[in-house]
């Protein structure tokens, strides 16, 4: 016989062969050679364990439990390393109606999967403070001088590049949006406005900004960017795991697909100012209209958008129904109320030839104040006396016609369109008052349950005014619980549960609101969403670089250590076992050539075959 030879060119060239002397001490080996071939054994399952153990830790790691994704909530908390140089950084001011705001923001490198979204966080200063500051008035008050623009939103942005390295500046995206306050002005003023920050910031700051940077947004996009920025903190954008958390069927919007997309199901989002009332939710379902009326108002509060980097890849795409209602705020609901007292109270006293409420002697009957609380109302030349009679539900009855409910189908405040809501598969988180007209007094913030709720709130409104005042002043409310709420909690509260079940159409049963004024400890601005969004194609630049690598390149590192300099011994091994049980094959059928022939242990004989080649001499 010739020599079996083996030879390998990497990692390092080398060969070695076998000769037909040495193959029959092989077939029969020593105590010795039986010792080394089990020490390779368990090298190699040693080797399988280590493998094991790479793969459950990164599992672990990439399911994200809740203990996990709760430890990634409290190092949010820490103080912002800005020596780590693969750390990006992102501006927006907020030129909102009675200031302005800058907010930092910073993220880790994108980890190169497309399906995941930037890690997007609020900067913390050495304090582990939020790298945020505000200044007022509002810009609008720069309306007559417009050139003054960029002068004001200076301190602004002298203040955020302090807190971001100087090498960092000419690669952080800044960004200045202006919502309510700039709305109500003439558009040439706005645009002048706009003109000189788009003129004059370059000049004097090296921020990643260019002409589309700088605009008036409309209340649609702040409410999609709350909507954004809620969702994003409480992880309903992480579709990579399934951690048992609810899930949605989505019917993708743009696309042809037929079959439905099962993903998280998002958070909707309810908040009552003290001017407006806000809902914002998912619509997972293909829509349909009644009327196309209706479906050219629906064009104006759907949006549809992808948050992912990559249009081609729909895990990211969402249609958001965004309605807000103007003078459906705690405050403006109150005053609008008081007009139509004042207005009715004149005109039947005109017409009955009575006095009620002209004076504290006779007074106008209020349910929606507390028991016996004395309140005046109205300019000076149409003063209104009130005495509060406490009753929550006649407070309810008399509210419903604020709300300006119409017949018609899907439809909500004002007859506003409203697609439909599966409150059996939905989650709503209630801010502003939604909270404060549970908590401040009544002291159940959290979980919404509409009996216990209006069982409580009825309550409140049927207690002696002095007996409140005596609560106020012994410190059993909440810290910035003040008088004015203290006066009309008994209002708002029926004006909120109206808002939600008669407005909004949320049944009485509906279990899965929850009330907040922070979520983990963090207020929630819209301009976390508003920066999720337009730094949403940023990670391109990071992905063509990761792909070769796979979606998972973020623990792959960890462990290239023993992805390289292993690899090849791993190879080896396999090999090496693929050799010793082949030899062992051989030496069984050694021995059974060295067998008689026999019927039994020869069976092609049986068969008629030809007797197969065997090396009889080894």
């Amino acid at each position: 016989m010739g020599r079996i030879g083996f030879s390998c060119l990497f990692p390092a060239s080398w060969h070695f062969s076998l000769s037909s002397q040495v193959l029959p001490r092989l077939l029969t080996p020593s105590l010795r050679q039986l010792l080394f071939i089990g020490l390779v054994l368990c090298l190699i399952g040693l080797l399988y364990l280590l493998l094991v153990a790479v793969n459950t830790h990164t599992s672990w790691i990439g399911e994200e439990n809740p203990f996990y994704r709760h430890l990634a909530r409290v190092t949010d908390l820490d103080v912002t390393d800005t020596s780590n140089p693969n750390l990006n950084y992102g501006l927006v001011v907020d030129c909102g109606s009675s200031g302005s705001r800058v907010f930092v923001y910073c993220w880790p490198r994108h980890n190169g999967n497309p399906r995941e979204l930037l890690d997007i966080r609020q900067m913390r200063d050495q304090h582990r403070k939020p790298v945020v500051m505000k200044i007022k008035p509002g810009i609008a008050e720069l309306a007559k001088t417009p050139e003054k623009a960029s002068d004001y939103i200076d301190p602004l942005l002298s203040f955020a590049a302090q807190h971001i390295p100087k090498h960092k500046h000419q690669e952080t995206p800044l960004y200045i949006l202006c919502t309510a306050g700039m709305r109500i002005l003439p558009e040439s003023q706005q645009e002048a406005i706009l003109e000189d920050l788009r003129t004059d910031i370059p000049v004097h700051f090296n921020f990643l900004f260019s002409d589309s940077h700088v605009e008036v947004i409309s209340g649609k996009q702040e409410g999609v960017y709350a909507w954004i920025g809620i969702n994003f903190v409480l992880g309903r954008f992480n579709h990579v795991d399934n951690d048992g958390e609810a899930v949605v069927e989505v019917n993708v919007p743009g696309t042809d697909h037929q079959e439905a997309l099962m993903r998280k199901r998002t958070a909707g989002v309810l908040d009552m100012g003290g001017v407006s009332t806000q809902i914002a939710y998912e619509v997972p379902k293909t829509v349909s209209f009644a009327s196309p009326q209706q479906e050219e108002v629906a064009k104006n509060l759907l949006a549809e958008f992808n948050l992912g980097c990559d249009a081609h890849v729909t895990d990211h795409v969402y249609r958001v129904y965004v309605s807000t209602f103007l003078g459906f705020g705690g405050n403006a609901a109150r005053q609008r109320y008081e007009e139509n007292l004042i207005r009715k109270t004149a005109a039947r006293n005109k017409l009955l030839g009575e006095h009620v409420g002209e004076t504290a002697e006779s007074p106008l009957l209020d349910p929606c104040l507390p028991t016996d609380l004395l309140d005046e109302i109205g300019p000076s030349t149409q003063r209104l006396h009130l005495r509060g009679t406490g009753d929550f539900d006649e407070c309810r009855r008399i509210l419903q016609p604020f709300l300006n409910r119409t017949n018609d189908t899907q439809t909500s405040l004002s007859g506003i369109y409203q697609p439909a809501i599966d409150y059996s598969n939905s989650q709503f988180y209630g801010f502003s008052e939604f909270f404060y007209c549970m908590e401040d007094v009544l002291r159940m913030g959290g979980d919404y349950n509409a009996s216990k709720y209006a069982r409580a709130a009825k309550g409140y409104c049927a207690t002696q005014w002095k007996t409140l005042k005596e609560r106020f002043d012994s410190g059993l409310y909440a810290s910035h619980a003040d008088f004015h709420r203290l006066k009309y909690q008994c209002f708002k509260s029926a004006w909120m549960y109206e808002v939600l079940h008669t407005g909004f159409s949320f049944p009485t049963n509906y279990k899965n609101l929850k009330t907040a004024l922070l979520v983990y400890d963090k207020e929630i601005q819209w301009t976390l969403g508003a920066i999720l969004y337009r730094t949403r194609f940023l990670p391109l630049r990071d992905i063509p670089q990761e792909s070769l690598k796979g979606a998972h390149s973020h623990w792959r590192h960890s462990f290239s250590f023993v992805n390289n300099h292993y690899l090849f011994l791993a190879c080896f091994f396999i090999v090496l076992l693929s050799i010793i049980l082949y030899l062992l094959r051989l030496r069984r059928i050694h021995r059974r050539v060295a067998q008689p022939y026999t019927p039994s242990s020869v069976p092609w004989l049986e068969e008629g075959l030809g007797s197969p080649s065997l090396p009889i001499n080894l």
